[in-house]
Formats: C-alpha cells, structure tokens, sequence
C-alpha cells in the first residue's frame, strides 16, 4: 500500500478501488500513432481523436473533475481527483489532451463564470469535448501581462474585439479561449478584462489563427488575430474591470497554486515518447557505449546524473509537503518553487542527456540511427519553453523574494 493510500479518508479508499478496479480494466495500451512529449504539441486529428477518448472515457468513469460540484459536470467528491491523478499516472496512461481546460479555464470558469456559464462550459471541457486555449500573451506584452493591448469596445449589447495574441498553445484545435483584454486604455490594471470566447465557431468570421513552426519543427503554439469580432456580454467572467484579479485565478492554478486540484494522468511508456526524468536518463547512458565501456561507467557522468537524481528527488519532496496544510508557510511558496525547479530540472537532464549522446546528438526524430527515437534532442529543445511558460524563471525568483521572502522589488 502506498504512503497516499494509507492516509486516505474512507471515502478516498473506496474512490481509489474505483480507479484502480477501472484502470486494470479500460487502460488504452500502447497508441496507434506518435504522441508528442506535451499534450500542448498536439498536431494531428489522430492524436487529438486518441486522446480526446481517452479523456472522455476517464470523464465519464469518474476521474476526471472528481472536485467541482454535480451541478456543473463534477463528481461532487472531497479532495477525490488527487486520488485519481495518483492512479492513473500509476497505471502509466495517455496524458489528457485538454490540459489548458483542465488546469486553467476550468477553475477560472467556475470561481468568477455565471452559474448557467458553468452549467454549459465545464461538463465539456472536462470530456474533452471542447478544447481550450489561452488569450494572454501578445507580441508587446508576455512577462508584462498587465501590458496587453487587444480592446473590446461597448457597441449595443455587445462586444467588438480587436488584436493579437501569440504563443497560444492549442488555438489550432480550440473550441474556446480564456481571453485577457482591455476594456479600459487610460487604467494599467483596472482597464482589463476576462472573456471566454468561441473561437472555432467565429474562424473566418473575426478570428484567424496561425501556426507558429518551432525549431523542433512541432507546430503547437499559434497566433490569434481578432479583426471586429463581436460577442456576448455574457462571456465576460465577473465585473468590468477586474480582469487582473480573474487572471490571477488562472495562473495561481497554472503555476499548482490554486486551491482545485488539475485532473492530470501520464506516465505512458510509449515506444513513441517518453519522459524527461532521470530514470530515462540513467537508462540512455547505460546503453551509450564509449570505447569497450558505457557512458554510466564515466565518473563525471554519474556525478552529474546523481546531481540531477538528488534536485528531482528533492522536487518530489516539495511536492509531498505541498499536500501537508501544517508544512506550508506561505500559500505560493512551495507552489512557485516547485514551478522553478521542475522547468530548470528538466533543462538540466536534457542537456545531459545530449552530452551523454555525444556527436549521436544531432540526429533527430525520423533517423532510425538516432537515440532513443530522437526524443532527447527535441526535450532540450521543449526545455526552454517550459523555462519562459506560466511566467519565466526570473519572473518566479522575483515573485518569491518579493511575495515570500519581503525583499524588496528590483529596479
């Protein structure tokens, strides 16, 4: 029995049984096409309908939105979808494809969204019926969200929407966007506001989107031009105005800060991908020969990787106390710090990993001589999106020195 079970409530115990009963008997196993390492790469309509039934039938057996209410999709549970993540990344699954739904739209919608908003957003988002998109960043405002310039203007009953957001990670495939604007351009932070907007159903008719190729030749993130796009006063999420606030809902949640936990699941070990962690790290350099000998038998080689081994164990204890009420501090210390950390590790251990595979590192996916599929070279390369996303690395230590630690703000 693991440690979570022991301490589990007795209605944890038997929602656990569930998942587990269930998962023996509904694994997918191994999937018919190549899934990218994120479900934010997702480029194809075969991963998305694999995916999308995947999460509709994990939906619709209960381990998905466990937390929220009966009365807007949820399982009407306590402290429940922690239980279900834990079982499902156990049973090693396919990842959920709506991740941006599931981690961001989802608690926004239900704190600041009207009731009937909820009733008929968030039983299909938690399906993975509707995908989700994110409207914050913009080519003149990413660290500086409160900068952003896309305007709605009051015409009639409605709104007219005007800009241009980037970096959008699944627009391609979105139903909806959480959007960030400003409805007021003489006030910095009290000019925004918080929309939920159609976005498929308006292409062509006000939004366009266009992929945005990466080096790593995947195409997940997306411009979104809005040219007059009009809609509904009610999409707009809580009062006129209070934008900022409804946005810090989002990255509270996006940073594992909020107080809904995300429906997560993963760990599929897939001849397709794999993870950046050190157990596959470890694994490449047992099998990477160096003369009659392996890259593991490098003294400078295991030091580095038990480097790495020891700030991903210590990541996995942060976690653990982030579940402990009487651990925590600070509401957002541990959270921003496990965000920091988790991006940074997973930088350090692709780099290794290129060191590990020497001159082999410079063959990519598709070459059959290459190391482990070619997976490593496109993690390091993912890395420093992970190092920018929800906030960059500098962006976090300020926000930890100014928020945790009351230093004062840099210059």
């Amino acid at each position: 029995m693991s440690e979570s079970a022991r301490k589990d409530t007795s209605e944890q115990a038997e929602f656990r049984q569930h998942c587990q009963d269930w998962l023996a008997a509904n694994h997918p196993g191994e999937p018919p096409v190549r899934l990218s390492l994120s479900p934010l790469e997702i480029m194809t309509t075969d991963q998305l309908n694999y995916l999308q039934a995947w999460q509709k039938a994990a939906y619709d057996a209960g381990l998905v939105g466990c937390d929220y209410p009966v009365e807007v999709g949820g399982g009407g549970r306590n402290d429940c979808q922690r239980v279900a993540n834990e079982e499902m990344i156990r049973a090693r699954t396919p990842y959920f494809p709506n991740v941006i739904g599931l981690g961001m739209a989802a608690p926004t919608v239900f704190h600041h969204g009207q009731e009937a908003l909820k009733q008929r957003l968030l039983p299909r988002l938690f399906s993975g019926e509707d995908i989700w998109c994110q409207g914050f960043s913009e080519p003149g405002a990413g660290s500086d969200l409160a900068s952003v310039q896309t305007f709605a203007e009051k015409k009639g009953d409605k709104w007219v929407i005007n800009g241009h957001k980037v970096w959008t990670s699944l627009a391609h495939f979105a139903e909806w966007m959480i959007l960030l604007l400003r409805t007021d351009k003489s006030h910095k932070y009290d000019g925004l506001s918080y929309f939920v907007v159609p976005i498929k159903s308006a292409l062509g008719k006000g939004v366009t989107v266009r992929p945005l190729i990466k080096i790593t030749g995947e195409t997940g993130f997306n411009e979104v031009i809005f040219e007059d796009l009009e809609i509904d006063d009610s999409y707009r999420l809580d009062e006129l105005g209070k934008g900022w606030q409804v946005a810090m809902t989002t990255l509270l949640h996006e940073r594992g800060a909020g107080e809904l936990v995300t429906p997560r699941a993963g760990g599929l070990k897939s001849k397709s991908t794999h993870a950046t962690n050190t157990a596959n790290l470890i694994e490449l350099a047992r099998n990477t020969a160096r003369g009659d000998k392996t890259a593991a038998d490098d003294a400078m080689i295991r030091d580095r990787i038990m480097q790495s081994v020891i700030r991903e164990w210590g990541l996995a204890q942060n976690q653990r106390r982030s579940r402990v009420p009487a651990l925590l501090d600070h509401p957002m210390r541990l959270a921003l710090q496990n965000k920091l950390l988790a991006s940074e590790i997973s930088q350090e251990i692709a780099s290794l990993a290129l060191d590990v595979e020497g001159a082999a590192a410079s063959l990519y996916l598709g070459d059959d001589n290459a190391p482990a599929g070619g997976q490593w070279p496109m993690a390091y390369m993912n890395s420093y999106g992970m190092t920018i996303a929800a906030g960059t690395s500098e962006v976090q230590r300020n926000i930890l020195g100014e928020r945790v630690l009351n230093m004062p703000k840099s210059k």
